[in-house]
């Protein structure tokens, strides 16, 4: 008796976190669609799975692109696609809504035409806002988030759900704490390992001492969080958090990236930031309870410390 090789396509497969769900899924004997712009993505992050006879990749785009044909005979279609530059909405708020919200409508309607059965949707710790409850669980509302790039992801959200609801779509959406690891293109990482190669002596740190705390998150832990969560979710529409049991401090972060980089006597130069966060839209402190994955069988092995360190280091080796 053989088994039929279940289908899925990733959207934004090149990207950081989808190049790594591609890998996870093709150890699982998936045959896996990649789909990406390449606006973000890189096609290097794929180079392995290039070597499967199970993966395929496509450069469409999903604001110009009807992928309808495409996801005929799709199992499971996995969305990460998405503009990655939370910042970038404090000055310019279009990207996020077309590419979040207008690019995730126009896949659920292809997805809708091609009967796909599920959907898994990649969101983020930033709907929630400034919280009152921390570990803040999936039912904390109202969730009222203080950033375009949130208000995007929630707005997305609420489209899956609706979806789910009228046409029988089952879907999984995962709300991500801050994700670091290989294949990062950009974060507070990059941005302190770039600053220090130019002028070892200071670093600049938007935001006042000891700066915002929130949860970090490896990649790896994460995309074990996303296969245990889309596997064996039961409801129509379930909502996982996907983060750290611990917090961490920007100060902390930069003592870390300067320990690693072997530099000695740094001074942190504060900016003051805005309302005691980073940036416009910064959430001061976050930090996600993960009990619903956790009892299905998803357990962070790193703490948020540790996937900084090593995450610091990857960085460092590239």
């Amino acid at each position: 008796m053989t088994t039929m090789t279940r289908t899925v396509l990733v959207t934004g497969a090149a990207g950081f976190i989808g190049s790594h769900l591609v890998d996870s899924l093709l150890d699982k004997r998936m045959k896996v669609i990649g789909i990406d712009n390449l606006s973000a993505g890189k096609e290097d992050f794929l180079a392995d799975a290039k070597l499967n006879d199970r993966f395929e990749f496509h450069v469409l785009d999903l604001l110009k692109d009807d992928l309808t044909e495409l996801l005929r005979g799709v199992d499971t279609v996995y969305h990460l696609a998405a503009n990655p530059d939370v910042r970038s909405g404090s000055t310019d708020t279009r990207p996020h809504f077309d590419q979040n919200v207008l690019a995730t409508y126009l896949l659920l309607e292809s997805c809708r035409k091609a009967r796909v059965p599920k959907f898994i949707f990649a969101s983020t710790s930033t709907v929630y806002g400034e919280v009152d409850v921390m570990p803040t669980p999936e039912d904390y509302g109202p969730l009222l988030p203080i950033s375009i790039y949130g208000a995007s992801k929630l707005a997305c959200e609420a489209i899956v759900s609706a979806y789910s609801h009228q046409y029988g779509m089952r879907s999984v959406i995962f709300r991500f704490a801050n994700v670091v690891g290989p294949r990062s293109t950009h974060n507070v990482l990059h941005d302190f390992i770039r600053k220090l190669h130019e002028n070892p002596q200071e670093l600049e740190i938007l935001g006042a001492a000891p700066g915002t705390s929130k949860s970090y998150i490896h990649v790896s832990d994460t995309v074990n969080g996303i296969m245990t969560g889309s596997e064996k979710a039961e409801g129509l529409v379930e909502v996982y958090n996907i983060g750290s049991r611990d917090w961490t401090f920007v100060k902390d972060i930069a003592n870390i990236v300067v320990d690693k980089m072997g530099l000695k006597g740094t001074k942190f130069k504060w900016t003051g930031g805005v309302n005691g966060g980073g940036w416009v839209g910064d959430v001061r402190k976050m930090l996600l309870s993960s009990k619903k994955l956790e009892k299905i069988g998803w357990v962070p092995e790193l703490t948020s410390s540790e996937a900084v360190e090593l995450a610091t280091m990857d960085i460092l080796s590239e």
